[in-house]
């Protein structure tokens, strides 16, 4: 017969699977379990032995468990320490001991062991065999510390002074850390026994020879008012270190010791040995308590001179690192100045100018030149050595490329020195060479200061003319020249030079120099010529603004001889005339002045509004055009459509006379607003459409 297959029970589906509200934790259920005393067990019966019978049976299984225990594991220490101490307990020593033997037999080297079995025969008062037990123990583990430290204290602790010394020399003897010697040492301060600890202090320096160590010592002489010991300490100690591996710190403590005997001379050569031999980087600290001794003892210059060193030695640290660094350069020479060496403050200038810029590019050398310009300030105001300073300027001029570029500024300091100098050939000669060798636009006007404050008008002409020369576009060159003439008196000069300039073919900032050669002629009182003027410039350029500059000068222009109401009616009339020739001009020229037409418009209107002529008013209103808000494609450099951009533009009312169906937009657009409510139309859709129309 075939087995029937086994059914499996159905399981039940969980049909919820969202978290419970209320979450139960492990830790909750463990503290409730505690509050209701779940997990405590009623403590077993206390037993109370009543004859020696039942104390053996008792004594025989503790001792069964513990021997089983320790057949099992015998490298477990604890079991054979609980062994111990329950026997010990139980007032079996001999037992205790066995059990410890035995433990060490198995582990003589665990330190735990030998503590707890020399403390059964302390507690017990064995001494001797405790004494013993340390011995032993020493002896197999004389670098366990624990057991010296237990073996002297016990040995002080029973008054046995000589024993506990006789092993604190036994302990020396193995040479041990800092801490045991200084132990020792405190153990012969408790006693008296100055001596000995300063003889134990002469071993302990040479064993540890830690600047902190031979310290110490010395603070040690120093409390028992051993002063001159103290300070042998401290000559001892430099002696040992030498100069290879001087410690800053054996040097603060040195000088405050002998700053604490009021020996302030004696502490300041320290400072001072300590401060040349140590490098400077290892030397903060000892820099700090320099200043600070200084500031209380010392004067105004011990605290100077501390400060200046630790600043040139940072100063010199920064060029050593780099030497292009001209700032520290800067930096470094106004320290040096400060203290008035001249010797080293040329020596530091010559350092400091013989790092030229590797590359010939202007730009690194901007911040080297004012090296040179330092030094030859400093040479001839604070040294007063006219010769270095003429050497030093020409050392500077020959060392610039000038091919490649020049520094306008150090010719020009060149020829004033030799000005100051009374050498105005040499001052002369310098300039001429520069110009001949690098002109400059700086270089020139430089030049022609200098012969206007001689008053060497000639030459200043003749400058002039070789500035033109040089560069015929620079129209600030023509209007200086032009006013240089008109302050000498010579009007017609300088209409000849304002004709030259604004005849020349390219020019850097024309309207510069027709605004000058305009405000030339208003200010002699040729208004007519300066008419003349604006008429050719308005035949170069119809720029709106020189429209509106001219429409200003017909108002404000008063003719010799004018009466006051007809003349002002008279100017009224050239700038309203100016203003609509102006529109004409503007009109004519199409769509691309709509925005300088504007300008104009706005102008002209502001100009009719301070008249109050409400007739004109209107007239300049109806030529204002009406602002709109339009859409434009965007083309990407590859043609195609990007997305839509927005603009102002304006519409004249001559361009909707022209273009009806502009009119034709607005009334479709007012009829949109007023059809929004009922059919709603895409904004966007309709100004596509105006734009396309």
């Amino acid at each position: 017969m075939e087995a029937k297959p086994q059914k499996m029970p159905k399981v039940a589906k969980v049909k919820n699977k969202a978290p419970a509200e209320i979450q139960i934790t492990a830790e909750q259920l463990l503290r409730e379990a505690k509050e209701r005393d779940l997990e405590i067990l009623p403590p077993p019966p206390k037993q109370k032995i009543s004859d020696p019978e039942e104390l053996a049976d008792y004594q025989h299984r503790k001792r069964k468990l513990f021997e089983d225990n320790i057949r099992k594991n015998r490298t477990v220490i604890s079991n054979w320490i609980k062994y111990a101490q329950w026997e010990e307990s139980q007032k079996e020593l001999h037992r205790a001991r066995s059990i410890y033997e035995r433990a060490l037999d198995v582990d003589h080297r665990n330190i735990a062991l030998w503590l707890k079995y020399t403390e059964l025969e302390m507690r017990s008062r064995q001494v001797n065999h405790a004494r013993n037990l340390w011995d032993r123990a020493v002896t197999i583990l004389p670098r366990a510390n624990q057991f010296w430290y237990k073996y002297t204290y016990m040995e002080e602790m029973l008054g046995n002074i000589a024993g506990a010394r006789q092993v604190f020399e036994r302990w020396m003897d193995w040479e041990p850390d800092e801490q045991a010697w200084l132990t020792y040492i405190k153990f012969e301060l408790r006693y008296k026994e100055i001596d000995r600890s300063r003889t134990i202090y002469e071993r302990f320096v040479y064993v540890h020879p830690d600047v902190k160590n031979w310290i110490k010592f010395a603070r040690f002489e120093e409390q028992h008012n051993f002063i001159a010991s103290a300070r042998r300490v401290y000559e001892r100690a430099v002696e040992f270190f030498g100069e290879e591996t001087m410690d800053e710190r054996l040097y603060i403590a040195f000088a405050k010791f002998e700053e604490g005997q009021k020996e302030h001379d004696r502490a300041r050569v320290i400072y001072k040995y300590a401060l040349d031999h140590i490098p400077k980087e290892r030397a903060q600290e000892l820099y700090k308590s320099y200043t600070v001794h200084e500031k209380k003892y010392g004067d105004r210059t011990g605290i100077e001179d501390v400060i200046v060193s630790k600043r040139k030695f940072q100063y010199e640290e920064e060029v050593k690192a780099n030497p292009e660094n001209y700032d520290a350069w800067f930096d470094y020479l106004r320290l040096v100045e400060s203290e008035g060496n001249l010797e080293v403050i040329r020596e530091t200038y010559e350092r400091a100018i013989a790092n030229v810029p590797p590359t010939k590019e202007k730009q690194f050398w901007r911040r080297y030149i004012y090296l040179w310009i330092n030094y030859a300030l400093f040479e001839e105001l604070e040294a007063m050595d006219m010769d270095r300073t003429r050497q030093v300027y020409r050392a500077c001029l020959e060392l610039v490329p000038h091919k490649v570029f020049t520094f306008t500024k150090m010719w020009l300091l060149y020829a004033q020195f030799e000005i100051r100098q009374k050498n105005l050939t040499a001052a002369r000669k310098t300039l001429g060479m520069a110009l001949g060798r690098c002109p400059k636009d700086k270089l020139f006007r430089g030049y022609i200061d200098l012969e206007i404050q001689l008053r060497e008008f000639d030459r200043c002409r003749i400058l002039y003319e070789k500035f033109l020369e040089f560069g015929p576009e620079n129209c600030i060159t023509w209007m200086k020249f032009a006013e240089l003439e008109t302050l000498l008196g010579d009007t017609d000069r300088a209409r000849a030079i304002y004709e030259l300039a604004v005849n020349q073919p390219r020019l850097d900032m024309p309207e510069l120099l027709w605004k000058a050669y305009i405000d030339f002629e208003v200010g002699l009182g040729e208004m007519n010529k300066a008419r003349e003027l604006y008429e050719r410039l308005l035949e170069r350029t119809l720029h709106v603004k020189v429209w509106m500059s001219y429409a200003q000068f017909e108002l404000s222009a008063v003719e010799e001889g004018e009466d006051d109401v007809k003349g002002e009616e008279e100017r009224i009339a050239r700038a309203r005339r100016i203003y609509d020739r102006a529109n004409q001009s503007l009109r004519s020229r199409g769509p691309s002045e709509k925005e300088e037409r504007v300008l104009l418009l706005e102008a002209w209107r502001d100009f009719e509004g301070r008249l109050g002529d409400e007739s004109s008013q209107n007239r300049v209103k109806q030529l204002m055009p009406r602002r709109i808000k339009r859409r434009q494609r965007v083309r990407a450099e590859d043609g195609s459509e990007v997305g839509w951009e927005e603009f102002f533009d304006y519409i004249f009312p001559e361009d909707e006379a022209v273009k009806p169906n502009l009119k034709l937009l607005a009334m479709a657009k007012a009829w949109k607003k007023k059809q929004e409510e009922i059919s709603p139309v895409d904004d966007d859709e309709d100004e596509e459409n105006d734009n396309e129309s």
